[in-house]
């Protein structure tokens, strides 16, 4: 039977054809979508992850329906400037506990600059030492991933060992926060002292998306720092569709002789029918070029998208 416009005409039976075979070909689609499962996910993320030639570890999770997969996801992995991000949250239970204010006053020295290899505005603004808030330092160690504005707030948290223990509260034990930005800066190998499974980095994503440790407003604050980053626009954002909301944070590693033992990001990442899915994705010990490697956690990211969100791979 022939279908009609929408005054009623009977359209061309070519067009009928054209239609059934249109809506026949998105039936099947649906069905293959339905047919797919997290075990085809993690064969996606396994022949990805190749093209890395260095240990390349994941894990996502669909937080509403605890849906979840993973490559190497209990694995170490050396978090680089991803570890910001329990720091800021251990940083802002102490400003919901009223240890600190976020307009508070502190003082950077110079004697507090990271060493001139690493990322730091704040040093680079302020090459004589500044008087800046608390606030001022978060958004600079979470947006724009600075190293100095970082290791001021490790001292004023009391160091590495309280935001570990912070952590540890949580309940997580898989998420190792031991030594400072100025500390990796000059040794190489420090930077594996900081490090976390990728599971245990989708589990404290769990935790900030439900609000688990911190107040809301404390909350709301992070994942503005978190969307607002600049940092690494071709990693996990990189082959997503335009718009599309994500909070995350990115940790990189100098490359040594061809060899770069950190390029990672993690993130939530909001589908288009408002789910959410958590992603900790890290390329280590890598001896491919900076744009495979980012290629290669972009796609990870598209091929965990296109599951959930039902989109051809």
């Amino acid at each position: 039977m022939r279908g009609k416009d929408l005054i009623g005409r009977p359209w061309p039976a070519f067009l009928s054809v054209r239609l059934f075979t249109l809506a026949m070909v998105a039936f099947s689609w649906r069905g293959v979508c339905a047919s797919l499962s997290t075990a085809d996910l993690h064969k996606r993320f396994e022949i990805i992850a190749k093209a890395a030639k260095g240990r390349v570890g994941v894990s996502v999770d669909l937080l509403e329906t605890k849906e979840r997969t993973a490559l190497n996801g209990q694995e170490r992995f050396p978090m680089q400037s991803v570890y910001k991000l329990p720091i800021g949250m251990a940083v802002l239970r102490r400003v919901d506990e009223g240890a600190l204010k976020l307009e508070q006053p502190i003082r950077v020295t110079t004697n507090d600059f990271v060493t001139q290899m690493q990322h730091s505005p704040v040093r680079d603004a302020h090459p004589f030492g500044a008087e800046l808030s608390v606030g001022n330092l978060l958004r600079q160690m979470i947006s724009e991933s600075d190293g100095t504005a970082c290791d001021v707030l490790l001292r004023l948290v009391d160091g590495p060992a309280s935001v570990d223990a912070f952590l540890r509260g949580l309940g997580l034990t898989n998420v190792i926060v031991a030594t400072t930005e100025k500390k990796m800066g000059q040794d190489e190998l420090a930077q594996y002292q900081n490090w976390a499974t990728p599971e245990g980095l989708t589990q404290l994503l769990r935790m900030l998306h439900e609000g688990r440790g911190l107040s809301f407003r404390s909350r709301e604050m992070l994942l503005r720092f978190l969307t607002e980053t600049p940092t690494g626009p071709r990693r996990i954002r990189g082959l997503l569709p335009e718009g599309t909301l994500v909070a995350h944070k990115t940790g990189s590693s100098r490359t040594i002789d061809g060899l770069t033992r950190a390029t990672n990001d993690i993130g939530l990442v909001t589908l288009p029918d408002g789910r959410h899915v958590a992603m900790a994705i890290f390329v280590s010990d890598s001896e491919a070029d900076e744009v495979t490697r980012e290629t290669v956690i972009a796609r990870i990211s598209r091929a965990a998208w296109d599951y959930w969100a039902g989109e051809t791979p």
